[in-house]
C-alpha cells in the first residue's frame, strides 16, 4: 500500500439515520455471487464482468422512480458477446435486461439478474444517401447523431428533450417521440430498417433480401406463431378498427400489436414489433433511420395564458396555423424552471394559474416563414393572452438565442421541477395522451383529481398532440404516502382510459409503471395477444420479465426507491443522466449520476454495515480520483448539480492536516515552487534527449506506488520542455490591457513547429497585440502567482485561498483598480480568475474582484485584435479542440472566430468533450485521458489536417497524448498568419 493512500472512513457518512426499506442487504455485500462472476468471467473476459458491490449499485438507479439490484453487470463489445450472453442465460435459467442510457421513466432499463451495458461499446453514425438515410449503433446518443447529420442539412424524427442523453436504442425500444414527432415522426414510422439479436440468439437484418427466408430455416416456430397471430388479428374485425383507433393518437403502452397489420411477413412483423418492445424482444444492435429535412427558418413565441383551459383551448387553432410544435408549461412548472441558467427571474412570482405555449413553426425559406408568421399572428389576434411578469412579450421571434432560451426552460420540465421537489422524496413522471381535441377537458380532469388526492404537481407537455406529462412526488419510505400515489393512480388510469379512451403512456413506454394498467387500457383480448406474442418471440422468458407485461396488480408499487439526503450540492438530483455523456470519466469508473447514487445508498444503510464498507473501499478511485473536476457535468444538468465540486469537497475531506498545511505553504511559497518546477522540467528534457523517457517514466512509477498515485505525477513522453526563464519586455505606458501569462505557460514551453521550437505563446500574444494596435502590458512581479486552480481543483482549501486572495489583489494592483482589462492566455485560469476564486476571498476582495474585467485570451483575440490585423496567410484545415473551460466560459464561438481566421477549412470533432487532463490529473491518471479522449481522437484521426488548435496548454498536451498530433493555441496560429513577413 502506498505511504500516503488516503483513509475510506473520511468519507463515511458518519451520520445517525435509520436504514431505509430499500437498502440493499448485506447479503450482497461480496457483490456478484459465485459461480455467476466466474462463469461469466470464464465466457466473456474479467473486463467485461462489473461484479462488485459498488458496480452493482451505480447500475441499479435510473431516471424512473424504482431502484432493482442486477446480480451482474456485463459490457458486451460485439454481437458475439451478446449471443453468448443470451446462450448463457437459456442454459442457467437466467434473465436479461438491456440497458443503454438509462434515462427510461418507468423502470424498463433495470434488472434483477444479468444487466447488460449496451452503450460503452455501441455508438457510431454512418450517414447514407447524402444524408437521406442514417445507420446509427445503439448506444448513439440523439443529439450526436442530429450533429453529423445537421451537416447534410436532416435530422431524425425522434426528438425527446432528453436527446442530449438518451440513446438510439432505447429511443427505438422505447417509440420515445417528443416535441415534434407526434405519430408521424416517430420511430415507428421513419425507422427503414433494424438489426436486431433474438432470445435465441438468432440474428436479424430487417433490411438484408433473404431476411425471411433465413429466419424461417434459422425459427421456423416463430415465424409460425407470428403468421397465425397475424390470421387471427386480421378476422377479428372488431379488433382490427380498435388496434387502428388506439394509434391515431400517441401510444407506448404495450406491443405494437398494428405490426400485425402493416406487416407481411414475420420479419416485416419484427421489425414492427421491435419498435416499443422495450427490450422484451431482443437486443437492437442497429438502425438505420430515414431522415427528415433540417427546416432553419424558426419562428417561436412562448405566449402566456390566464389559466391551464386556457391555453390548452388555444392549441387546436395553432395545429391548424402549421406550427410543428405546441408545448404546454403550466404554473408550477414555470416558476421552478427559474433554476434553469437563463430563465427570467421574475418568472418565480407568476401567478399558479398561469400557464404558457411555447410555439414554434420551421420554414425551409423566407417567403414560408413569412406566411406561417402570418397565421401565427392571426391566430394570437385573437386570442385572450395575459403579461403576468415584465419579461413576458406575447410575440414570436427569430431570434436563435431567445428561442433556444425557451426550449432550455421547457426541456427542463422534469429536472428542473423534480430538482425542486422537497427534499427526500421520489419523482413518478406520468405521461398519457387523450384525442387534442379534448385536451382542455383533460387539462381540468386532472387538476381536478390532483387536488383531490393531495398532488400539486406540474403539468407539461406535447399539446399539439394531446400529450401530457405531469410530476408527482412522495415519499416512498412512508406507507401512507405509497398508499396516497396508489389511490392517485387507479382513478388516473380509470379517467384517461373510461373518460378520455386515451392512451396511459403516449411516449414513456409501459415499463413497470403501467404494465398493472395495460389490460384497463387494451381489454383482455387486446392484452391476451400480448402475452402471446411475448411466448412466441421469447417462449423461455428470457428477456426483461416484469417489463410491459406483469399480472401483479401492485407492480407498479414494488421497487420504489427512497431518495435519502446527501450533501446539498447533489441533494437535488433525479438521477436523469441527463450529465453522463459529457462526463470524461464515463467509460472508465463512473459519471456523476453514479457518483450521487452511490452516495444515496451509503445513507441508506446502517453506518458501519458491510454494503457502506464496500462502497467506501471503492468510491475512493471510482468517484474521487477520477472526477476530472471540469464541472461539464453542471452544464448538462438542467438545475446545474456540480457534482465536479461535491467530489473537491471530497478530496478536502480526505486530506490530513498535514497535507493542508504543506498544500498552504506551496501557495505561500510559490514563486520559489514555480521556478524548481521549472528546473525540474528542463532537467527532465534534457534527461529525456541523452536517455530516452522510459528511465523518467519508470522513476515516476515507482514514486507513485510508494507514496501515492494522486500525488506524485508520472512522466509522459509529450511534456514539453521548460519555458524560457523571462517573459517578453513590454511597456505599461500605452497598454491597452495586462496581460497575465499563466503559470502553466510560464512553467513549460510551447509546441514545437517541426524545425524546433516555436514562437511562445508569450510571445504571440504581446506580438499580436501590438500588430492590432493593442499593447498589453505584462507585470514584473507575475511570477509566484496563480489562478489558485491548482488547490482549488484538489480540495486544498487553505492553499487555495491564500492564492486567490493574492491574485486578486495583485490583479487589482496591475489593471489601476480595474481600468484596464486582465488578459489570460489559459482558458482554465480564466474561468478560475474570473469565478472560481470568488467564494475563497475575503470580503475585502470581494469588491476588489467585482471592479477587475477578466477576459480570456480567445475573446481578446476575436473582439478586439481580429478587426484590425490582416491575414497574410492560411492553413488549409484545421481541426479544434475546445476545452472544458472554454464551454463554462461561453466562448467557444471566439476560438472558432480565430481558427476561421487562419484557416480555410475549421472542424469541431462531434465527440468533442473534456480532455480530462485537468492541469495535472492527466498525469496522476493517465487512463482517465485516456478513455475521456478516445472517440474525438478516433473522429480526428481519421483525415489529415495542417493545424490542430485549442486554447489551454495542458489540454493540448492531453490532445497530443491521445492523436498523436501537436495541438497549440490559435492565438500562436493568428499570429503566425498575420506576421507580415515570416523567416
Amino acid at each position: 500500500m502506498p505511504l500516503l493512500e488516503p483513509d475510506p472512513e473520511a468519507l463515511r457518512p458518519g451520520t445517525a439515520r435509520e436504514p431505509a426499506p430499500d437498502r440493499v442487504t448485506d447479503r450482497s455485500a461480496g457483490g456478484t455471487p459465485e459461480p455467476l462472476r466466474s462463469e461469466l468471467t470464464a465466457l466473456l473476459g474479467a473486463d467485461k464482468v462489473l461484479w462488485k458491490i459498488s458496480d452493482l449499485v451505480r447500475y441499479a438507479s435510473d431516471a424512473s422512480p424504482y431502484r432493482f439490484l442486477p446480480r451482474v453487470v456485463l459490457v458486451p463489445e460485439d454481437l458475439d458477446d451478446v449471443s453468448a450472453i443470451l446462450s448463457y442465460a437459456h442454459g442457467k435459467g437466467r434473465s436479461v435486461v438491456f440497458r443503454a442510457a438509462g434515462t427510461s421513466l418507468n423502470g424498463q432499463a433495470q434488472g434483477e439478474d444479468i444487466l447488460v451495458d449496451v452503450r460503452r461499446h455501441w455508438t457510431g453514425v454512418e450517414v447514407l444517401d447524402d444524408g437521406a438515410r442514417a445507420r446509427i449503433l445503439p448506444g448513439t446518443t440523439v443529439m450526436r447523431a442530429n450533429a453529423t447529420l445537421a451537416r447534410y442539412g436532416r435530422l431524425l424524427g425522434p426528438d425527446p428533450a432528453s436527446a442530449i442523453a438518451c440513446t438510439l436504442g432505447g429511443v427505438v425500444a422505447n417509440n420515445a417521440s417528443g416535441m415534434t414527432a407526434g405519430t408521424t415522426r416517430n420511430s415507428y414510422r421513419t425507422l427503414a430498417s433494424l438489426t436486431f439479436v433474438l432470445p435465441s440468439g438468432t440474428v436479424v437484418d430487417t433490411a438484408h433480401p433473404a431476411a425471411d427466408e433465413e429466419l424461417a430455416h434459422a425459427e421456423p416456430e416463430l415465424c409460425a406463431g407470428l403468421l397465425e397471430l397475424k390470421a387471427e388479428i386480421e378476422a377479428d374485425a372488431e379488433l382490427t378498427a380498435r388496434i387502428r383507433a388506439k394509434y391515431t393518437i400517441k401510444n407506448t403502452n404495450g406491443y405494437r400489436l398494428d405490426a400485425f397489420l402493416d406487416g407481411a411477413t414475420p420479419v416485416q412483423i419484427l421489425r414492427g414489433l421491435m419498435v416499443g418492445s422495450e427490450g422484451t424482444f431482443g437486443f437492437i444492435s442497429e438502425v438505420v433511420f430515414d431522415t427528415l429535412p433540417l427546416d432553419r427558418r424558426v419562428s417561436s413565441g412562448l405566449l402566456f395564458f390566464p389559466s391551464l383551459t386556457a391555453a390548452a383551448a388555444a392549441v387546436p387553432r395553432f395545429n391548424e396555423a402549421g406550427a410543428i410544435a405546441v408545448e404546454l408549461m403550466d404554473g408550477n412548472t414555470l416558476r421552478a424552471s427559474v433554476s434553469v441558467p437563463g430563465v427570467p427571474a421574475d418568472w418565480a412570482a407568476l401567478p399558479r394559474e398561469t400557464t404558457a405555449l411555447l410555439v414554434e413553426f420551421r420554414a425551409a425559406d423566407e417567403a414560408g416563414q413569412a406566411a406561417f408568421e402570418r397565421a401565427a399572428g392571426a391566430v394570437v389576434a385573437g386570442l385572450d393572452l395575459v403579461r403576468p411578469a415584465a419579461s413576458v412579450t406575447n410575440a414570436f421571434t427569430r431570434d436563435a438565442g431567445t428561442i433556444a432560451g425557451y426550449w432550455k426552460a421547457r426541456k427542463a420540465f422534469v429536472t428542473a421541477v423534480g430538482g425542486s421537489r422537497p427534499s427526500g422524496t421520489t419523482l413518478i413522471t406520468e405521461d398519457f395522451a387523450v384525442p387534442p381535441a379534448r385536451l382542455a377537458d383533460a387539462c381540468a380532469a386532472l387538476l381536478e383529481l390532483q387536488s383531490r388526492h393531495g398532488f400539486d404537481a406540474a403539468v407539461a407537455g406535447h399539446a399539439a398532440h394531446g400529450n401530457l406529462h405531469f410530476l408527482l412526488a412522495f415519499d416512498a419510505a412512508k406507507p401512507a404516502d405509497v398508499s396516497r400515489y396508489d389511490a392517485f393512480m387507479q382513478e388516473f388510469c380509470a379517467l384517461v382510459v373510461d373518460r378520455f379512451d386515451g392512451s396511459l403512456k403516449a411516449e414513456h413506454a409501459t415499463g413497470r409503471n403501467i404494465a398493472p394498467f395495460l389490460e384497463r387500457e387494451w381489454g383482455p383480448r387486446a392484452t391476451e395477444l400480448m402475452w402471446r406474442t411475448k411466448q412466441v418471440i421469447d417462449p423461455a422468458g428470457v428477456l426483461a420479465p416484469r417489463i410491459v407485461l406483469d399480472r401483479d396488480p401492485r407492480a407498479h408499487l414494488r421497487g420504489l426507491k427512497t431518495i435519502p439526503k446527501v450533501e446539498a450540492v447533489a441533494d437535488p438530483c433525479i438521477e436523469c443522466g441527463f450529465c453522463e455523456p459529457t462526463c470524461p470519466s464515463e467509460n472508465l469508473t463512473t459519471t456523476p449520476r453514479q457518483r450521487i447514487v452511490l452516495r444515496r445508498e451509503m445513507m441508506r444503510q446502517t453506518d458501519g454495515s458491510p454494503v457502506e464498507s464496500g462502497l467506501l473501499d471503492a468510491y475512493g478511485y471510482d468517484a474521487v480520483d477520477t472526477c476530472a473536476g471540469d464541472s461539464t457535468c453542471k452544464l448538462a444538468c438542467p438545475v446545474g448539480i456540480d457534482t465536479g465540486a461535491m467530489m473537491k469537497g471530497f478530496r478536502h475531506r480526505r486530506h490530513t492536516p498535514r497535507e493542508e498545511r504543506i498544500a498552504a505553504l506551496t501557495a505561500k511559497n510559490f514563486r520559489a515552487v514555480e521556478a524548481s518546477a521549472r528546473l525540474a522540467v528542463a532537467a527532465a528534457d534534457t534527461v529525456g534527449d541523452r536517455v530516452g523517457d522510459a528511465p523518467l517514466q519508470a522513476v515516476t512509477r515507482l514514486a507513485r506506488k510508494a507514496v501515492r498515485p494522486d500525488l506524485v505525477p508520472e512522466w509522459l513522453p509529450q511534456i514539453p520542455g521548460a519555458a524560457a526563464r523571462r517573459l517578453p519586455d513590454t511597456a505599461r505606458v500605452g497598454a491597452s490591457a495586462v496581460y497575465y501569462p499563466a503559470c502553466v505557460n510560464r512553467i513549460f514551453a510551447g509546441p514545437d513547429d517541426g524545425a524546433g521550437p516555436a514562437l511562445s505563446l508569450a510571445e504571440a500574444v504581446v506580438a499580436v497585440s501590438a500588430r492590432a494596435g493593442r499593447p498589453v502590458w505584462i507585470p514584473e512581479d507575475v511570477t509566484g502567482t496563480c489562478c489558485a486552480t491548482i488547490w482549488h481543483s484538489k480540495g486544498y482549501d487553505a492553499g487555495n485561498r491564500i492564492m486567490a486572495n493574492r491574485i486578486v489583489e495583485a490583479a487589482w494592483g496591475w489593471t489601476a483598480g480595474g481600468t484596464l482589462p486582465l488578459v489570460v492566455d489559459a482558458s482554465s485560469c480564466t474561468l478560475g480568475i474570473a469565478e472560481e476564486v470568488v467564494p475563497y476571498l475575503t470580503e475585502d476582495n470581494r469588491a476588489l474582484h467585482r471592479e477587475l474585467t477578466v477576459v480570456d485570451s480567445l475573446v481578446w483575440a476575436a473582439e478586439e485584435l481580429l478587426p484590425h490585423l490582416t491575414v497574410f496567410r492560411t492553413a488549409g484545415s484545421a481541426v479544434l479542440h475546445p476545452t472544458c473551460s472554454m464551454e463554462h466560459l461561453g466562448d467557444v464561438g471566439q476560438l472558432r472566430a480565430l481558427a476561421e481566421a487562419c484557416a480555410q477549412e475549421v472542424v469541431v470533432p462531434d465527440d468533442a468533450g473534456c480532455c480530462a487532463f485537468a492541469g495535472d490529473r492527466g498525469m496522476l491518471h493517465k487512463e482517465l485521458t485516456d478513455s475521456a479522449t478516445a472517440k474525438e481522437a478516433a473522429e480526428v484521426d481519421r483525415r489529415p489536417y495542417d493545424a490542430s488548435l485549442s486554447a489551454n496548454r495542458m489540454c493540448e498536451i492531453g490532445m497530443e497524448r491521445a492523436t498523436g498530433h501537436p495541438y497549440r493555441s490559435a492565438l500562436i496560429e493568428l499570429e503566425h498568419a498575420t506576421r507580415p513577413t515570416l523567416p
